[in-house]
Formats: structure tokens, C-alpha cells, sequence
């Protein structure tokens, strides 16, 4: 049976939630402005969502020194890749579908930058040598071709507390990457095995 709380179109929620008011209806623009570029800047930490060959929507965690996010021009942002756990869904899912969109995290800073557009994977050596870190060059840069931009309101940031260590839950009862990759993967190994994996891993392969 069809359950009748479920909202079908948009006319139905539009008429719970009233239309968009004027400002946050106007504050899309299609390319890296002035003000988009000091939140990139400013922001150690992303966001990046992309659209798997499964129908299912990917969201990966990209983080590294604030700024590590370039501006080649107003419509082109560059990401360098980092060493990670070897799935590269994000990368995979762009050879089926170039969409993709970012969020900008800014540590103690309510507002975020949303930025929506396409993805490309360049091997060019001067950009590579543009992001290396103590040495190390990233194998591959993620190029986007920036097609919306806007920020976000920070009621959510508010709300949550994120920023907020007074506010932050009890994490003594949450599991550790290593507990959740051995019951997940079924794992042979122990989980205090597999904790020292992924510390070895994290001594040799962070930069």
C-alpha cells in the first residue's frame, strides 16, 4: 500500500514550505568570484559528491592544508589527489558521469561554499608539481568545471553545535575504523590487528 504521508511532487512540499524568498533564490552564480575564492582559501576540509555507475550517490571526505583547493580560473577548480584507502570511487564514478558538487568546511565557521559542476582527471606534470607537498606529487589532479557556486546559511552549523566542544557527543561507544572493517569485511584479522594496519599506514603513507 502507498503510504499516504510520503510527498510526491513539489507542489506538495511548496505548499508546506512556502516558495524560496528572494535571497537565497538569487545567490547561485555560475563561476568562482572574489568572495568564493576566500572561502576556498580559508577551508582545509571538502566535501565532494559523485554519481556511481550503480545508480547510487558516492560523497567522499577530502582534506589538507587550507588553500590546498586551486583557483586556475573562474571557472576551472583543481584538486590534488592524496594517498587514501585505494577505492577511488569519486574518480571511477566520473568516467560515467562528469557531474559532480563540493561543499567547502571551514573549522569554527558556520557558513559553507556549495559549489556543483563537472569533474576531469589530468595527469598534466606542471600541475602536479604545482601541488606537491614535501616532495610528493599528487598522481592525478580533479579538475572542475564550475557551473554553480553559492553559499550556504549556517543554521545547520548552529543547530549541530559542530564547532562547539561543550556541545560535542559522548564518542567513547563509537566504533573504531578498525571494528568496523572486520565485522564488515568479515575479516580473519583481529580488530586490534587491523588497528595496527591502518596506524602503520597512517606512520608510512601521510606525507
Amino acid at each position: 500500500m502507498t503510504d499516504p504521508h510520503i510527498l510526491t511532487n513539489r507542489d506538495q512540499l511548496r505548499e508546506i514550505v512556502g516558495e524560496v524568498p528572494i535571497p537565497p533564490r538569487e545567490k547561485t552564480i555560475d563561476h568562482i568570484d572574489a568572495i568564493c575564492a576566500r572561502y576556498i582559501a580559508a577551508a582545509p576540509f571538502l566535501l565532494i559528491a559523485t554519481h556511481g555507475a550503480d545508480g547510487l550517490l558516492d560523497i567522499s571526505p577530502k582534506g589538507d592544508p587550507a588553500g590546498f583547493v586551486g583557483i586556475l580560473d573562474k571557472k576551472t577548480l583543481a584538486i590534488p589527489e592524496r594517498l587514501g584507502n585505494g577505492r577511488f570511487d569519486t574518480y571511477e564514478n566520473l568516467f560515467d558521469n562528469p557531474q559532480l558538487a563540493l561543499i567547502f568546511l571551514i573549522p569554527g565557521h558556520n557558513d559553507t561554499l556549495r559549489v556543483s559542476g563537472d569533474g576531469r582527471i589530468s595527469r598534466d606534470p606542471e600541475l602536479r608539481a604545482r601541488f606537491a607537498v614535501r616532495g610528493q606529487e599528487p598522481r592525478f589532479v580533479l579538475l572542475v568545471h564550475v557551473r554553480e557556486a553559492m553559499t550556504h546559511c549556517p543554521k545547520c552549523m548552529v543547530r549541530s553545535g559542530l564547532w562547539q566542544p561543550e556541545r560535542w557527543p559522548d564518542r567513547s561507544d563509537i566504533p573504531t575504523l578498525a571494528e568496523a572493517m572486520v565485522a564488515h569485511g568479515q575479516l580473519s584479522r583481529t580488530v586490534a590487528e587491523m588497528d595496527d594496519i591502518i596506524r602503520k599506514d597512517g606512520e608510512n603513507r601521510l606525507y
